[in-house]
């Protein structure tokens, strides 16, 4: 498969079957997380992997939109950035969030981002503290996003190159 084509193909899946994620797939998912690059090379991106129900269940409830389909995942990816050391570590967490999705989709699974940072829940809580305290992340990582991951138990239409917004690229000047 061509790189368009797996761009193409890659859509945000928000329901998985139970199936689990083996180790060898984690590996590669964890693999191609790791070759993400990042401002000055720093590597300041951390992941936590997390497969255990209850952990999960937790995560879906840190914030008050949006996450709940992490209950449902056999995976979640949780992306952090020592924000000490990388002054881009939202867009080094971004690459490795995005790399990761497509690297699951080469696998054959399906992923969705789920924004954290700058999110909320109902309450006001900040979604990253809730994040943090349940994983153990140290005060200075930001947390951008989780990335769920399971055996799709939905298809999506491959995005319609017909419905390119062309006009949304311009040359030499706006």
């Amino acid at each position: 498969m061509s790189f368009k084509e797996l761009a193409q193909k890659r859509r945000s899946i928000r329901t998985f079957t139970e199936q689990t994620i083996s180790d060898e797939q984690r590996r590669q998912l964890m693999t191609v997380a790791l070759m993400s690059p990042t401002g000055k090379n720093c590597r300041a991106w951390d992941f936590v992997m997390v497969d255990d129900t209850e952990t999960l269940k937790t995560l879906s409830e840190c914030k008050e939109h949006g996450a709940q389909l992490i209950a449902g995942a056999p995976l979640a990816v949780v992306v952090a950035v020592d924000k000490d050391a990388s002054e881009t570590w939202v867009e080094d967490a971004s690459v490795a969030a995005t790399m990761l999705m497509l690297q699951a989709e080469d696998m054959g699974l399906g992923s969705c981002w789920v924004e954290v940072a700058g999110r909320q829940k109902a309450d006001g809580t900040e979604a990253e503290d809730v994040v943090r305290q349940t994983l153990g992340i140290p005060e200075n990582y930001g947390v951008l996003a989780i990335v769920a991951v399971g055996y799709k138990a939905q298809e999506r239409n491959l995005q319609n190159e017909d419905k390119l917004l062309w006009n949304k690229v311009h040359v030499n000047k706006w």
